[in-house]
């Protein structure tokens, strides 16, 4: 098939890369406009665009879409699909239907499940122990469009955002190269989506990160875990803002403290009480400072054994 491909970020490479080395032909990439990056505020180009550069295939990066201009643009190239990977712009309707194939979207996620911007994160803040990926066929809703094809993958106990993110990237990047080649062979029939399943997964804003402590141990961990990197899980300590990179629920007997109590135990370190259940934190960074282990931490702020402290607003 002569293919257009469509994405941004680092998720859409490994299924570019697959397609470049796919008996598929990747006539031209469009991506999203450079970006000022770092602390000079450099522009720097996406992900999906230096890799389209470096196989010298012509790469466009419009504002918009809407435009006629680039609705003759695309029917000169003649392409027989679309395939679309975390670009991260709307579509414009006639674009769904413009080549043979239609445009085929790659979703992180077990349609109907978790439509949106952030699926990877909002599956681990929910606490699933399973998610996947999808192909679909591009409609006018939010990840709407008749299913193709799906591959399940377990989520692990300590999986970070970035852990899952790299691992479904992989297994969507063949996904995409099957469904295009059941398509081809007419071997794939589309499943409409039961929107009565459907649960959505809207952009993350940094406020999502905030820790709430009135939770239980098992669901502060996964929030810790699904914002890792971004927005990061965070409280406060006397004003102070106090980021959680790793921690692990653990079991405190007969804990009856305020939750959100730090308390330096004598066997388990920092330990945080939860609504129900505790927190061990295991890796933290105080505001303007470097991550740190969680007992380096202690040390630091001279909370000696047995002692409590209340962290929060």
């Amino acid at each position: 098939m002569r293919l257009l491909f469509m994405g941004t970020p680092q998720f859409a490479v490994p299924t570019l890369k697959r397609l470049l080395s796919s008996p598929h032909s990747v006539i031209a990439v469009f991506t999203q406009s450079d970006k000022p990056a770092g602390r000079g505020e450099k522009l720097s180009a996406p992900p999906v665009k230096r890799l389209a550069s470096e196989h010298e295939i012509p790469v466009y990066q419009p504002e918009k879409l809407k435009a006629e201009a680039w609705q003759r643009t695309i029917q000169t190239m003649a392409v027989d699909a679309i395939v679309v990977v975390a670009y991260g712009k709307i579509l414009p309707s006639w674009l769904f239907t413009l080549p043979l194939y239609g445009a085929i979207n790659l979703h992180a996620s077990l349609l109907p499940k978790y439509r949106g911007a952030a699926p990877i994160h909002w599956a681990i803040a929910e606490g699933e122990i399973t998610t996947g990926v999808t192909t679909m066929k591009i409609d006018a809703g939010l990840d709407t469009g008749d299913i193709l094809l799906q591959e399940k993958v377990d989520i692990g106990s300590d999986d970070t955002a970035a852990d899952l993110h790299d691992r479904l990237a992989a297994v969507g990047s063949d996904l995409i190269l099957r469904t295009l080649d059941l398509l081809e062979s007419h071997e794939i029939e589309p499943i409409p989506q039961d929107p009565k399943l459907a649960t959505y997964a809207p952009l993350l804003k940094k406020k999502d990160g905030e820790l709430r402590w009135e939770q239980t141990s098992r669901e502060v961990h996964n929030r810790i875990r699904a914002f890792n990197p971004w927005p990061g899980a965070y409280t406060y300590l006397h004003g102070a803002l106090l980021r959680v990179w790793k921690a692990a629920p653990v079991i405190v007997p007969d804990n009856a403290q305020t939750p959100g109590t730090l308390t330096h135990h004598n066997s388990l370190g920092a330990v945080v009480t939860c609504r129900q259940g505790s927190l061990q934190l295991q890796q933290v960074q105080l505001e303007n400072r470097k991550k740190i282990p969680a007992q380096d931490f202690l040390h630091g702020i001279r909370l000696a054994q047995n002692q409590s402290i209340l962290l929060g607003r």
